[in-house]
């Protein structure tokens, strides 16, 4: 039957669009909406919540990868109907998290999931390392310059110490995106993982007539870098094509985007990058935009080591050095980013000059910069 305006239920077929998120908050989260107080974090991975009235929520956080088989969510799901009457529901930084609404149900959800090894481990709040939010990475993704799933796995069990605990000054967002568009947030995060690419894109000749069209490539790049040009492919035939100038390439991947003629992955070009001090919490300071602190790191899967012995040793130094409820970026301008630099012992080139002419409200512009020992190579 045709939609009646006036009786908007009638003949509504429930299960187009999405439930109400009422179906979805478990029983003592409902009857407290709006009546909470305070919370506490009695112990790494464990929030409670306090209502007015006596309510109390007890959460359960447990660190999770990004991509979950099947079997996996089950498993989640079955610990949800033994403990938290089926109600599951996963953070923005790819934790899940179990809610009970008393002390005895919090103890035995905790004593099940410590009894499945390290698959569900406890921890992600409080001073800590939380857990890594990141992009697709070689599984999903068309533009990447590294993967996402294999370094965020690599990092994360160098660092797993930190996730499970609360030692920290405070607590260090990390993030990975696996090409500058920068689907993750990385731009906003403590210590970030960047994929960069450094070659221009190639171009395959024999397909591009075929599969692309040109004008969507070229007005694709946002820096006029693509322009149409004539090109002979390897049967000897002029063909309509386009030409890049390198120098106005910024390895973005919109023309590979548009054109699959267009590669831009390459094995001895792509890498990551590392920047530092970000964040977008507003207390005691403002935001901040992170900064590029190494410039390239080369690829090396399975265990990515020159990323993962940086990021470590980054913690390490501000784990020592920074006072308590200081974030990174918070402790690296308390102590001057040139001494960061020598602290982290992180070579000091060009690259981290802070240059982008239309930033001068948010970035350092001042002619001063404090020379110390640890930049002598550089500057000499």
């Amino acid at each position: 039957m045709g939609y009646d305006p006036k009786n908007p239920m009638e003949g509504r077929i429930t299960d187009i669009g999405p439930h109400s998120y009422d179906d979805m908050l478990p029983p003592v989260i409902k009857a407290n909406r709006g009546k909470w107080l305070y919370h506490e974090i009695p112990e790494s991975g464990v929030l409670v919540h306090y209502a007015e009235g006596g309510g109390v929520c007890y959460t359960v956080r447990v660190g999770s990868p990004r991509l979950v088989s099947i079997e996996h969510v089950r498993e989640m799901c079955d610990i949800a109907d033994t403990h938290c009457e089926g109600y599951l529901r996963f953070t923005t930084r790819n934790n899940a998290e179990f809610m009970v609404d008393s002390k005895e149900k919090c103890d035995a959800l905790i004593a099940d999931l410590k009894s499945r090894g390290t698959k569900f481990p406890i921890g992600g709040t409080g001073a800590c390392v939380t857990n890594i939010v990141h992009t697709q990475g070689w599984v999903h993704c068309h533009t990447p310059a590294t993967d996402a799933s294999g370094p965020v796995k690599a990092v994360m069990d160098d660092l797993f110490e930190y996730f499970v605990s609360m030692k920290l000054p405070a607590q260090v967002r990390i993030a990975l995106a696996c090409c500058l568009n920068m689907c993750g947030a990385v731009h906003a995060s403590d210590i970030a993982l960047l994929g960069v690419h450094r070659k221009p894109p190639m171009i395959d000749n024999d397909r591009i007539t075929g599969v692309c069209e040109l004008p969507l490539a070229i007005a694709a790049c946002p820096l006029g870098a693509i322009k149409p040009a004539k090109a002979t492919n390897s049967k000897g035939e002029e063909v309509k094509s386009v030409k890049v100038n390198a120098d106005r390439c910024m390895f973005c991947g919109n023309c590979y985007t548009m054109c699959p003629a267009m590669p831009l992955a390459d094995p001895e070009g792509d890498g990551m990058a590392i920047l530092v001090g970000g964040k977008v919490s507003n207390a005691r300071s403002a935001p901040k935009f992170s900064k590029l602190v190494v410039p390239f790191l080369p690829n090396n899967p399975p265990r990515w080591p020159e990323v993962t012995e940086i990021v470590r040793r980054i913690v390490e130094v501000y784990a020592k050095d920074a006072k308590k409820y200081e974030r990174i970026g918070e402790w690296a301008e308390r102590i001057g980013w040139e001494k960061f630099f020598e602290k982290c012992d992180i070579p000091f080139t060009e690259k981290s000059i802070d240059d982008y002419r239309l930033a001068y409200d948010t970035w350092k512009t001042t002619a001063a910069f404090k020379y110390t020992s640890h930049t002598d190579a550089y500057t000499k």
